[in-house]
């Protein structure tokens, strides 16, 4: 029997994750059955074990995958040079999040991650660490601007970027359960609320 490709294998798992996607925005993640997994992503069950060995491993998969989206966004806005403006990093961030839902449900699959996360340990400590590091790289463009005057400099540096990164769920939140027309003016609001520094 011919050895199949790593790639190959990557390609059919984030084919059954696509399609368990789909079944989770549709109808939540304790309505949807391994057998709608299964017709969904039209595999054997034993193409999908060889992957997962439970829903719920699927479940931490998807979920890890948004995290991954909203860290790696965070840390390219905290790396550039010159700095990102708070504003614009968390407009970029929005935007990301709102493309990405239009692509495959990012919204609705973290609300229901959220909830999710209240019964399952594993899956609030993967929260917990992806928020730690988005806001950690927040933290890194607040303490620039706050260096050179254009944010507080007497506010707790960490206390700013918590505070700014919890605006990101509550715009989560309202594209899932409003609708993208709903959050279209919310990118430029973060922008005018938090200008770049040329912009003051």
């Amino acid at each position: 029997m011919p050895k199949v490709s790593q790639e190959y294998l990557d390609a059919r798992r984030a084919e059954i994750l696509t399609a368990a996607r789909r079944c989770f925005v549709r109808d939540g993640f304790h309505e949807t059955s391994m057998q709608d997994l299964l017709a969904e992503a039209g595999v054997s069950s034993g193409s999908v074990y060889r992957y997962f060995p439970s829903k719920q491993d699927m479940i931490i998969a998807i979920a890890e995958e948004n995290l991954a989206e909203v860290v790696h966004k965070a840390r390219r806005q905290a790396e550039r040079r010159p700095a990102a403006g708070v504003g614009e990093a968390i407009a970029d961030l929005l935007e990301v999040i709102r493309a990405k839902h239009a692509e495959n449900g990012f919204a609705a699959i973290a609300l229901l991650t959220w909830s999710e996360s209240l019964r399952n340990p594993a899956l609030a400590e993967r929260l917990r660490t992806a928020l730690t590091e988005a806001t950690a790289d927040l933290a890194a463009i607040v303490r620039e601007h706050q260096d050179f005057g254009h944010l507080p400099p007497d506010a707790a540096t960490d206390s700013l970027a918590q505070l700014i990164t919890s605006t990101v769920p509550g715009y989560i939140l309202q594209l899932a359960t409003l609708g993208p027309d709903a959050v279209d003016g919310l990118p430029g609001a973060a922008r005018a609320l938090w200008p770049a520094p040329e912009a003051q």
